[in-house]
């Protein structure tokens, strides 16, 4: 295929959809196997406390996302806008103002960490040995994100070219040599600060890989600080501030409760919370692919005034994400206690509760996902920013006030509440309604036929528990024998002929072209 000296390979649709999508769960089933291996491997080398303060400081400066200011979503949107337009110096200019942008956030970012620093001890329960350790652990880390951020451009230009599977490979390998880096650290001898410095370090290297992804896909790119424009800048910020309120919404809602069991009971509890917390962000990532696919088809639809599109879209999304989620989460709730026990050791057993906890929430935040995507992309933005906000606070408020009374369970709960209250009186209500729903008709042919087939999948569970060992071999058979049956009971009884002849069909016009996608 010609490669255009300024905009570069211009892939097929189909094909762009099948690499992206398939090199993000390679990417994912990457992670996921390493963090099996390296999760306990870390707890059995640095122990408990130590463990729990690098999980901290990481959700520390984690929370520094938001400021980004909602740019990073502004500039994917600009970059497609600039390409489709074939204005490379437009987009060179808005590339270009939104690398100064950057560039003074990471600035923030340093002047954040360095007044956190020397207070840590003042918001979370840090033992005076460790404090020390933190301190230097957030400014190592803290190093790491600064310039996340002054590359953040060049991730922007990639996903906006729609090539990410180049960002994917890269983080495979990224991954790979960290985990790599890791181990020979701490078999080494040496300890957590010599490891975070070590694989910080090694992240910052692949950040030139990234750069690299960017000038491939585009190959006029340049970024020069002096095209700033202050114009440039109103356009992008004018999108982006909507996307800085529904981050920020998120961040309350997902992102705290490591920071609030820091706080309030220390790190050797945010260690136990570490692979509850763990294993659910895996499951959410893999049971929420569908909804990112399908954004474009909403916005289109929304566009061009295709309501039964848009009414389709709504169902068949909230129905298949659903299907993916129940089986994933619900299994691994119904055996979460022996896998955490198989996996990390019987001294966190607390965790196995908590992850059944966090196994609803998934299944909640994948059942909303497509709802909350129609309002997002059907000119409800504003709403869905409120929806979040309120949520988030209730999150937070709900949160510390039960992580006294119940521990880590309460802060679970605290999560769980008001994201369900979300669903069933928000999000959900008003998507049906924005698409021509009663919520009887969006529960009934959305919902349900996803949920029942779930009690299957339980009872199943139930009767295999006994059966075997509880190695983590034999439960994750467990785990897929009962999906398997589940996706049998979904497609084969709890869907309609009509609707089992149309996945067919479209099962069958993809695969033929899967077959014959030619290599990158």
């Amino acid at each position: 295929m010609p490669v255009d000296p300024v905009w570069g390979v211009d892939a097929r649709p189909l094909h762009a959809v099948v690499r992206n999508v398939s090199t993000r769960y390679l990417a994912y089933g990457v992670d996921a196997a390493l963090g099996l291996v390296m999760l306990p491997f870390n707890l059995a080398h640095l122990g408990k406390p130590a463990y729990g303060l690098w999980v901290l400081t990481a959700s520390i400066t984690a929370s520094f996302a938001l400021l980004d200011l909602g740019y990073s979503g502004a500039s994917v949107r600009f970059v497609a806008r600039y390409r489709a337009l074939r204005d490379s110096k437009g987009l060179n200019e808005i590339l270009s103002t939104l690398f100064v942008v950057y560039s003074c956030i990471g600035l923030a970012v340093m002047a954040v960490a360095l007044a956190l620093t020397p207070n840590l001890d003042t918001i979370f329960r840090v033992d005076a040995g460790q404090l020390p350790t933190a301190r230097l652990l957030l400014l190592i880390i803290s190093s790491y994100v600064a310039l996340r951020f002054v590359f953040s451009v060049y991730g922007g230009v990639v996903v906006g070219f729609q090539h990410y599977h180049l960002n994917n490979m890269t983080s495979i390998a990224m991954s790979i040599a960290v985990a790599a880096v890791n181990v020979a650290v701490l078999l080494a001898g040496f300890g957590l600060i010599g490891l975070v410095a070590a694989t910080t370090a090694v992240r910052i290297l692949f950040l030139i890989l990234y750069r690299r992804n960017a000038h491939r896909v585009y190959p006029a790119l340049r970024v020069d600080p002096r095209a700033f424009s202050r114009d440039r800048l109103r356009e992008v910020t004018g999108f982006s501030v909507f996307m800085l309120l529904l981050d920020v919404g998120n961040k309350l809602n997902y992102n705290l409760d490591t920071m609030v069991i820091g706080a309030f009971m220390g790190t050797a509890a945010v260690a136990l919370w570490a692979p509850a917390q763990r294993l659910s962000d895996f499951l959410l990532r893999l049971a929420n692919q569908i909804n990112d696919a399908l954004f474009p088809v909403v916005v289109d639809s929304h566009d061009g005034q295709r309501a039964e599109q848009l009414r389709a879209v709504f169902i068949q999304g909230t129905r298949l994400s659903l299907a993916i989620a129940l089986p994933l989460a619900g299994g691994v709730a119904v055996l979460a206690k022996p896998l955490i026990e198989r996996w990390v050791g019987p001294s966190f057993t607390e965790a196995g509760a908590v992850l059944q906890v966090l196994s609803a929430l998934v299944v909640l935040r994948v059942g909303i996902a497509t709802s909350n995507m129609i309002l997002q992309g059907a000119g409800e933005h504003k709403r869905l920013t409120v929806y979040v906000g309120v949520t988030g606070v209730a999150n937070l408020a709900l949160s510390v006030a039960l992580v006294k009374p119940l521990g880590l369970m309460g802060v679970a709960i605290g999560t769980v509440i008001p994201v369900a209250l979300m669903a069933a009186f928000a999000s959900f209500p008003r998507a049906c309604h924005r698409v021509g729903l009663s919520i009887v008709t969006g529960v009934r042919k959305a919902v349900w036929p996803a949920i029942w087939p779930a009690l299957v999948l339980v009872a199943c569970l139930r009767v295999a528990m006994p059966i075997g060992s509880t190695g983590l071999v034999v439960l994750a058979v467990k785990l897929t024998v009962a999906a398997i049956v589940y996706q049998a009971v979904f497609f084969g009884v709890a869907i309609g002929r009509e609707e089992r002849r149309i996945y067919a069909k479209k099962a069958r016009e993809l695969m033929p072209r899967l077959t014959l996608l030619p290599a990158s």
